[in-house]
């Protein structure tokens, strides 16, 4: 028996619920897990994964979290109070991401070691550009008025899709950094797996979630 829409609705908002429910529980847990394994303070470069986690697995997955209908744990906020704190959560983002870049830089220096020698290293720089354009891009949504010739949807739609490449090229460095020789010494084994999967599943979501709610929106309309 071929189910009614109104059922299939409710069955789409309910996997949808539950994948954003995964998203914020897995994007917390890989961050924590980086940090225990990194024992912040025990050297310089323990600073380095410990801050780009917290940047591209939480800060920047609740950032883009915080629009999920079914989710986000601002619901009960303006539509305006949510896009402020998604500015902030992207710049505190955006803030981590430079200083774990700019502490690695300095490790690497003391150690007298070449810069972006790995493909890691390099994704690792284009994220973090990324995300300071974005930062940008972002003000000129908040405050429309600067831009008053570019049409505020067109906006959107740019910053839409620019973020989620942003967030994209963040997770990959994620798991570029996860074959790093310091990551596959500690983690071996199904262990290894299971931290891998983590940003492809938050990936997952954050791709459904801005394609459905928002570009797949722009492209069916007239």
């Amino acid at each position: 028996m071929a189910l009614s829409v109104e059922t299939e609705s409710h069955i789409y908002r309910a996997l949808r619920t539950a994948s954003g429910a995964a998203a914020h529980l897995v994007a917390l847990g890989f961050t924590i897990f980086v940090a225990v394994l990194a024992r912040p303070g025990s050297s310089l470069f323990s600073w380095h994964p410990t801050l780009m986690s917290l940047a591209f697995s939480f800060l920047m997955t609740e950032a883009l979290l915080v629009f999920s209908p079914e989710s986000s744990l601002l619901r009960s906020l303006s539509r305006k109070g949510r896009a402020r704190c998604h500015w902030v959560l992207q710049l505190l983002a955006l803030l981590c991401a430079l200083l774990g870049l700019g502490l690695v830089i300095l490790h690497k220096e003391q150690l007298g070691k070449a810069h972006l020698a790995t493909w890691h290293g390099r994704a690792g720089l284009i994220a973090v550009l990324w995300a300071g354009l974005q930062c940008l891009g972002g003000v000129g949504l908040l405050y429309p008025k600067l831009l008053p010739r570019w049409p505020l949807a067109k906006l959107k739609l740019y910053h839409a899709t620019s973020g989620l490449v942003g967030y994209l090229l963040g997770s990959a460095s994620l798991l570029l950094g996860m074959c790093s020789l310091w990551f596959t010494a500690t983690v071996t084994g199904g262990v290894w797996y299971l931290a891998v999967l983590c940003p492809v599943i938050t990936s997952l979501v954050i791709m459904n979630q801005v394609s459905n709610a928002y570009l797949y929106r722009k492209r069916i309309q007239p």
